[in-house]
């Protein structure tokens, strides 16, 4: 592939781009948690040192009093012993309190987190599901605040399962939670039925309390957290907000569902009817220490049906973003899976329609996930090679006109006017394309985002370990360092090399076809994107960097063989001379271009003479 000033403009097209990103991305996110620990120790110096033991005590005590004046008809129901009810299916185990009838721990039991543990998505006492209700004259209680009576578990016909609780008062007022858990199934039907609801509920609505604490699960927290999004459903659209410092969302139109995505992994609240409104509020926590990537409370406005027991249907999931079970949900959440966004939203559709397909065939008829992705490599290579092949051989035509341009140069010294007029005049002869190296770059661009996309997002490369790589969908480490390099990391990844080190390859097998090597920027810039792949691709997938160190070997192995064997020397000179013979047919456009050229020359030429006769 010639290297001539196109290319190079590609290149650097693509470093940028990169480059870009990885600033957006991460920087938000660093800048703000040192900006907010300076704060609090700050904020601590200037307070003074408070009682924690009798303030506890004082607290306690205040929220029991609440309690129980708020409790009204439910009296029974406050200060039960807790009961734990746990449902399972073979991908998640649910235990249930009946302390305000929730979900307290939920479990995902084929995946573990970077430290080998089973992933929990739920537990703490910061996780909630709470709304007020009508408890007797001008007095409400939180749900949340009563411990419900727990029924036995059913087991229905068809292998789900059904657990349900209820609190009920002397007049006849019921509230009754009830879950249902299907086989094999993330999903957790879960609806709230209110019998009695107009002595319940007050303009046929309640506000529906939901609180939940995402734990660090994969081994890089600021990765995490910076692949964390608020992500809903609104008006039938599908958004989503990056995880950032923090943020209040407010939502004054229905919403369908608010989730809460971590890197790979799901938390949703969905309401098969839409929530009326909503205000959705998240904190990142500074301290990584706590492994906490963020706390999320979400306020929803629920309206209630009419009717003396109105049923409202919630589901609840706790599961993979996997673009194939999201899918099945037919609720849009399978947007979650961020397969491209922003600028490169259209190759969300390239990844779900084409890579997606042919790598879930491959990954299910070959064991190893490394071997997987090198059959991918070579299909994208496949698929685009009828474009690339045409250029690569333009570019070992340049290769090969290298000499005659060289003489063109000597030729006409500093006429560079003259000179890229006779140089388009060989090229056209030798049937060179201009563009021929920029295509490729360009090429590359969409493709390469595709699988930046791909490769961060697929749940089915986690935990998949290849040759040093432990994982994936996580960047390898050979070494990992003492100190932190700035815009490179603290840790050696062996793929980053070995795609940083083709690319040099690359560009050095390219170097000796470069057109414009007299001019030092353009000389030195080729070497200028290997370079940044090594800081930018640090922290990456492996699955990502194995992917380019192939994709890289087999750019330099047709390269070669190209040069080597495909294309004739002599042949492509022996032509030239042919074609100089003869008149040249152009274009239309290539005509306008030449007349512009040798009007620019006339001009040039009238002013050299006028100078002169000066």
């Amino acid at each position: 592939m010639g290297m001539d000033r196109n290319t190079v403009i590609g290149f650097v097209l693509i470093g940028m781009l990169l480059i870009g990103m990885f600033y957006f991305n991460s920087r938000g996110n660093q800048a703000y948690l040192a900006e907010q620990k300076k704060t609090e120790d700050s904020i601590a110096k200037t307070k003074p040192k408070i009682d924690s033991v009798a303030l506890n005590r004082d607290i306690l005590n205040a929220d029991t009093i609440r309690k129980k004046q708020s409790a009204g008809d439910f009296q029974q129901f406050l200060h039960q012993p807790e009961q734990l009810t746990v449902v399972e299916n073979d991908v998640i185990k649910v235990t249930f309190t009946n302390r305000g009838a929730q979900p307290k721990i939920v479990e995902l039991k084929k995946y573990k987190t970077f430290d080998g543990k089973t992933v929990v998505l739920q537990n703490g006492v910061f996780n909630k599901i709470s709304y007020p209700i009508i408890s007797g004259y001008q007095q409400k209680v939180e749900t949340g605040d009563l411990s419900f009576t727990v029924s036995p578990t059913i087991v229905n016909a068809d292998k789900s399962q059904t657990v349900s609780f209820n609190i009920k008062d002397s007049a006849g007022k019921e509230v009754i939670h009830q879950y249902v858990l299907r086989e094999n199934e993330y999903m957790l039907d879960f609806s709230i039925i209110l019998e009695g609801a107009e002595n319940l509920v007050t303009q046929n609505s309640i506000n529906l309390l939901w609180q939940t604490q995402t734990r660090q699960i994969e081994k890089d927290i600021t990765y995490e957290k910076e692949q964390t999004h608020i992500a809903q459903v609104k008006e039938g659209s599908y958004d989503f907000e990056m995880l950032g410092s923090g943020d209040v969302k407010k939502f004054d139109k229905p919403v369908d569902w608010i989730a809460l995505k971590q890197q790979f992994f799901i938390t949703t609240l969905i309401n098969k009817n839409k929530f009326a409104s909503a205000e959705v509020k998240w904190t990142v926590p500074a301290d990584t220490s706590l492994h906490i990537i963020a706390q999320t409370t979400t306020s929803f406005r629920v309206n209630v049906p009419a009717g003396r027991s109105p049923q409202i249907p919630l589901q609840l999931y706790y599961g993979p973003s996997d673009y194939n079970i999201l899918k099945t949900y037919h609720n849009q959440m399978e947007n979650i899976v961020p397969y491209g966004s922003g600028v490169f939203a259209f190759v969300k559709y390239i990844n779900r329609y084409c890579l997606l397909p042919v790598f879930d065939l491959l990954r299910k008829n070959v064991a190893s996930m490394g071997i997987v992705i090198f059959l991918l490599t070579l299909f994208i290579r496949l698929l685009t090679s009828p474009i690339l092949y045409k250029s690569y051989v333009s570019g070992a035509k340049m290769k090969a006109l290298k000499p005659e341009i060289d003489k063109l140069k000597e030729k006409h010294g500093e006429d560079k006017q003259a000179f890229s007029m006779d140089q388009m005049k060989l090229w056209k002869s030798a049937g060179v394309s201009p563009l021929g190296g920029c295509l490729p770059a360009l090429l590359q661009i969409p493709i390469f985002m595709s699988l930046y996309y791909f490769f961060q997002s697929n749940i089915s490369l986690r935990g998949e370990n290849f040759l040093w790589a432990k994982d994936l969908a996580a960047y390898d480490s050979i070494y990992n360092l003492p100190f932190t390099i700035p815009f490179y990391g603290d840790h050696i990844s062996l793929f980053t090399i070995t795609a940083t080190l083709t690319s040099l390859l690359i560009s050095i097998y390219s170097m000796s076809s470069m057109q414009d090597n007299s001019n030092p920027v353009m000389k030195y810039m080729p070497y200028i994107f290997p370079v940044l792949l090594l800081g930018v691709f640090n922290r990456l997938p492996a699955a990502l960097t194995w992917y380019y160190t192939v994709s890289n070997i087999i750019t330099l192995i047709l390269q070669i063989v190209i040069q080597k064997y495909i294309i004739d020397h002599d042949k492509i000179l022996a032509q030239i001379e042919i074609n100089r013979k003869k008149p040249v047919k152009q274009s239309k456009l290539q005509e306008r271009i030449q007349a512009m050229q040798d009007t620019n020359k006339k001009v040039q030429d009238l002013k050299t003479k006028t100078k002169k006769h000066n």
